[in-house]
């Protein structure tokens, strides 16, 4: 059965990135009733950082790995497995200090591994997570998407990044943004990310 892999990072309870996030994952399974949610809730079951006995363990195959070092993988191991076997990704995450969460930072060094989500060939690395496509929800209180604020989003050329290098280019942002504009100005945002929310599940 195909899944939806929604990944929430924020911290916060009121979170506009998850709720719309999580309303999208919602509309498009709604469009696809074969399709099921798995939901990775990022800051409620954080992940570990990566160490040293991560970085050794995933440079051995997985039979020359010891006791301790297989057990440092076996999250990484999991969350691989739980990405290759989605076809859509659904990412919520704030703009903060200009980047993206640490607890979706984490989850991105878990996942993207040699061998197993990229390959390195003759003529450079090839994505191995291909097939699948990615939507973005981005939340924040001034306007990145355009204008004199845009080259300090680095959230979102960041994930385009990686989500391309692991071979996921097909990638829409929904931007919940100017919410710090005054209520009005939130009210309006939040409207247009949901109608645009709406837009892509029907195109999905």
């Amino acid at each position: 059965m195909s899944s939806i892999l929604l990944l929430t990072s924020s911290p916060r309870a009121d979170s506009l990135s998850t709720n719309i996030a999580t309303e999208f994952a919602e509309k498009l399974r709604a469009q696809n009733p074969g399709k099921v949610i798995v939901h990775r809730d990022l800051v409620a079951n954080p992940l570990p950082h990566i160490d040293d006995l991560f970085t050794a363990a995933i440079r051995k195959p997985a039979d020359s790995r010891t006791a301790e070092e297989a057990k440092a993988v076996e999250t990484s191991d999991e969350l691989v497995e739980e990405l290759l076997a989605a076809d859509t990704l659904v990412i919520g995450t704030g703009l903060i200090n200009f980047s993206i969460y640490s607890s979706l930072k984490a989850w991105i060094d878990n996942i993207a591994r040699a061998g197993s989500t990229f390959k390195y060939t003759e003529s450079g690395p090839v994505g191995l997570a291909t097939g699948k496509k990615a939507y973005i929800v981005l939340a924040s209180g001034g306007v990145y998407s355009q204008g004199p604020a845009a080259p300090l989003n680095h959230a979102v050329p960041y994930l385009k990044s990686v989500l391309g290098f692991i071979g996921i280019t097909e990638v829409e942002t929904i931007y919940v943004e100017g919410l710090a504009f005054g209520p009005e100005a939130a009210e309006k945002a939040i409207a247009a990310a949901r109608v645009l929310a709406g837009d892509l599940a029907l195109a999905a």
